[in-house]
C-alpha cells in the first residue's frame, strides 16, 4: 500500500446526506449530521467526495419513493460505489425487502434507530477492509421509541432558525396515511426537555424556532411525581394512609406549552406545524392571538370538502366543522395566514365530491395549499380500496385546484 493510500485510509470518512420530504426529515438530517460528527465522521455537501451517502426518506406518497429509488440507482453505478444507507420512513416501510429491491444498499435504518448510524457505518467500512468477505447488509428498524439523548446531537445548516420536535408519531390512522406505521404511535416529549433545547438554541444565536410534530396540537405531556406523606404529629388514631407513597399527576397541554415557549427570554419568534382539525379549538386560536412571539400562521389540512370522502379517509370531522374552525380562526386571528393540504382522486371520489372540495377552497380562501394526487400506500387501509379514479382525471382535478388556489393567493397577497 502506498503512502498516499495509507494517509487516505486514516482520514475521516465523509458522509453526504440527501433529505426528502417533510420538516421532520430535515430535523432528522440535522440530528444525523451531529451524530456523525461526534462519531468521528466528516459531513460533506459534495456528493462526489462522499464515502457514504445516506438517504433520509419519505413514504407519504409514491412519487417521493420513486425519486429515492432513482437516486439510489444512480449512486449504485458510481465507481467507486459509496456506501449507501436508506434511512427513515422508507426503511420502516420496506425493512429487509429494501436490500432485494435495490442491491446497492448497504444499510437500512428506521426512524427511531438513527442513533445507531455512526456504529453501523463503522461496521460497514470495517467489513469492506476485509476484501475476502461477501457483501454484508446491516438492518436496524422497528425500535418503538427514540432515545431523548438523540435530540441533543445536531448540526444546523440554518444559523438563525431551528426545528424543535415536540412529539413523534401519530395515533389518527387516517386511511390513506402510512405515518403511524413508519413513525410509530404518538409520543410526546417532556416539555422541560423542549424548553431546554430551545434555550440551548438561543445560546447558539438561534432566535426563531418551529415546533414540529405529525399532530402538534394533540400535545399533552403527563408528568407523574412521587412524594411520601409526612406527618408532624402522629394522628390520634392509626391511619390507613400512614407511610404511603402518593403520586401527583400534572398535565401540560399544547396551549400551555405555547405559553411556556412564548415566555423564554431571548426568543424572537416561533411557529408550529402540523395541526389536525379534530384537535383545533377556539382556545388554540385565542392563544395564537395573545402570544406576541407566536407567528400568526396556521397550517390546517382539510384533505377533502366531501363528507363522504372525509368519512372514508377516517379524518374525524365534517366539512361543516372545518368551515366553522376556519371562520373562528379568521375572526379571532384576523391578520393570520391559513394554509392547508388537499388530496384529489381518493378512491371513489366523484365529480360531485370534487366540486365540494373546490367550493370549500373558494369559500375559505386559503393563503396557500399543498395539493396532491392520491396514491395507494403500503399498510394504509385505503390501499384496500380500488384506485378507481383515472390518472388523467386526477391530473385534471389537481390542475383546477392549483389554478384556483394560485389566483386566491395572488389576490390575498395584493391586499397585504
Amino acid at each position: 500500500m502506498s503512502k498516499e493510500s495509507k494517509a487516505y485510509k486514516n482520514l475521516p470518512k465523509k458522509v453526504y446526506i440527501r433529505t426528502f420530504g417533510c420538516q421532520m426529515n430535515l430535523r432528522d438530517s440535522e440530528v444525523i449530521a451531529g451524530l456523525l460528527l461526534e462519531g468521528g465522521f466528516g459531513v460533506t455537501e459534495e456528493e462526489e467526495k462522499a464515502d457514504a451517502v445516506l438517504f433520509v426518506t419519505c413514504s407519504v406518497r409514491q412519487h417521493a419513493e420513486d425519486k429515492v429509488w432513482s437516486e439510489i440507482g444512480r449512486f449504485s453505478k458510481m465507481v467507486p460505489k459509496p456506501v449507501i444507507g436508506l434511512v427513515g420512513c422508507m426503511a420502516e416501510n420496506y425493512k429487509d425487502k429494501a436490500f432485494k429491491r435495490m442491491q446497492g444498499i448497504d444499510v437500512v435504518v428506521g426512524t427511531n434507530n438513527i442513533g445507531e448510524i455512526p456504529y453501523l457505518l463503522k461496521e460497514v467500512f470495517a467489513h469492506q477492509l476485509i476484501s475476502s468477505l461477501a457483501h454484508q447488509p446491516f438492518l436496524a428498524v422497528s425500535k418503538k421509541e427514540r432515545d431523548e439523548v438523540v435530540y441533543e446531537s445536531m448540526f444546523r445548516q440554518e444559523k438563525d432558525s431551528s426545528f424543535v420536535v415536540i412529539s413523534e408519531g401519530c395515533d389518527n390512522f387516517c386511511s390513506y396515511c402510512v405515518v403511524p406505521y413508519v413513525r410509530g404511535r404518538l409520543r410526546h416529549r417532556n416539555y422541560k426537555n423542549i424548553i431546554a433545547e430551545i434555550e440551548q438554541n438561543i445560546k447558539q444565536g438561534i432566535e426563531r424556532v418551529t415546533l414540529l410534530g405529525q399532530n402538534v396540537n394533540a400535545y399533552q405531556f403527563k408528568s407523574v411525581s412521587q412524594y411520601q406523606e409526612i406527618r408532624i404529629l402522629p394522628p390520634p388514631l392509626p391511619s390507613p394512609h400512614q407511610g404511603r407513597a402518593y403520586r401527583s399527576r400534572s398535565i401540560v397541554n399544547f396551549m400551555q406549552l405555547l405559553k411556556l415557549v412564548n415566555d423564554i427570554d431571548g426568543l424572537r419568534e416561533f411557529s408550529f406545524v402540523t395541526s389536525h382539525p379534530k384537535d383545533a379549538s377556539v382556545e388554540l386560536f385565542e392563544a395564537m392571538a395573545k402570544l406576541d412571539k407566536l407567528k400568526k400562521y396556521l397550517h390546517l389540512p382539510f384533505q377533502s370538502g366531501s363528507n363522504r370522502i372525509l368519512e372514508l379517509m377516517k379524518r374525524g370531522y365534517t366539512r361543516e366543522r372545518y368551515l366553522q374552525l376556519a371562520g373562528e380562526y379568521r375572526k379571532i386571528v384576523p391578520q393570520g395566514e391559513l394554509t392547508t393540504d388537499i388530496i384529489v382522486g381518493f378512491p371513489s371520489e366523484t365529480e360531485e365530491d370534487f366540486k365540494e372540495t373546490l367550493e370549500l377552497v373558494q369559500k375559505v380562501r386559503f393563503n396557500g395549499a399543498y395539493i396532491f394526487k392520491y396514491s395507494p400506500r403500503p399498510h394504509a387501509k385505503a390501499g384496500e380500496l380500488p384506485d378507481d379514479v383515472p390518472k388523467i382525471e386526477k391530473e385534471r382535478r389537481h390542475r383546477i385546484l392549483l389554478e384556483t388556489q394560485k389566483k386566491i393567493s395572488k389576490e390575498l397577497k395584493a391586499k397585504q
